[in-house]
């Protein structure tokens, strides 16, 4: 199985060697490693100087986000299937090994997701039942929250080219919207081994930067709206969406954003109209 795999990084000069060599360090080779750097302005590009003769490093001249640097990475990519890594993250020595030999075991399933650990702030922490993978059809599983990490999967490039890649003009969130377009469409695999290490509690992570993250879990849902989905499906996207505009226009009040709180309020009671109608009016 060849794999490319793509490390976006931006900033982490302190971080993003331990990211590589954890990639090149595989027990299952990758055909390359695609290091996509969105425009760093610290010493990112001499810290990967070592790494040279074993990467392919494709620099962004200008800040353009992490899914652009992603899609660089998927544009640029030859192998057949694609791994990411966050360049916070390790990945352990046989994750790619364990997940090729899990592919060949299943070779109808395009795309899997490994099990992983948390450090947030140097401390190991066990996440909550609410944060646990899983695998098979579970788009509903996906609606609360992001339960597949990019650093955890790994993905046919077929399914780019039916669903399109990762979303540019969300700031944030933009894996939880790729995952809510695949799982409609895709059985996804699981793999219950621990096969990577996530660092949290850094100061550069995108849900420290905007407040408000369900604006843009709304915005992934919303894209939903009108596409075919089972009638359950709809049911739990509708009841998602009534949640979370409640949320964001409350937290829009106590950060005295009147516009946007009414503005949510209004998208919720559209919503709770719609699920309403859904169930007969019960």
């Amino acid at each position: 199985m060849e794999i490319s795999v793509i490390i976006p990084t931006y900033n982490r000069a302190r971080l993003v060697r331990r990211a590589v060599d954890s990639a090149l360090k595989q027990t299952h080779a990758p055909l390359e490693v695609l290091v996509v750097d969105d425009a760093s302005t610290d010493d990112t590009l001499e810290i990967l100087e070592p790494f040279a003769d074993e990467i392919t490093l494709l620099p962004l001249e200008e800040n353009r986000g992490v899914s652009a640097a992603r899609n660089l990475g998927i544009d640029q990519a030859r192998g057949e299937w694609l791994a990411f890594l966050d360049s916070d993250d390790r990945w352990h020595l046989d994750k790619l090994q364990q997940q090729a030999m899990f592919h060949r075991v299943h070779p109808k399933l395009k795309i899997s997701q490994c099990d992983e650990i948390w450090i947030r702030n140097g401390v190991r922490v066990n996440p909550m039942a609410k944060h646990a993978k899983k695998g098979g059809w579970i788009f509903p599983e996906c609606l609360p929250r992001c339960i597949v990490s990019p650093s955890a999967v790994i993905i046919h490039r077929d399914i780019f080219e039916e669903i399109g890649t990762f979303d540019e003009n969300l700031p944030a969130c933009e894996d939880y919207d790729l995952w809510l377009r695949i799982a409609p469409r895709y059985e996804i695999g699981y793999l219950a081994q621990q096969l990577l290490t996530r660092y949290g509690g850094h100061e550069d992570q995108l849900s420290r930067r905007y407040w408000g993250m369900d604006r843009f879990r709304i915005q992934a849902m919303e894209k939903h709206l009108e596409t075919r989905l089972e009638a359950a499906w709809y049911e739990a996207l509708l009841e998602e969406l009534v949640f979370k505009c409640g949320v964001v226009a409350e937290g829009a009040l106590k950060r005295e954003k009147t516009e946007t709180a009414e503005l949510y309020r209004g998208k919720q009671t559209t919503y709770r109209t719609q699920l309403m109608q859904l169930k007969g009016g019960v």
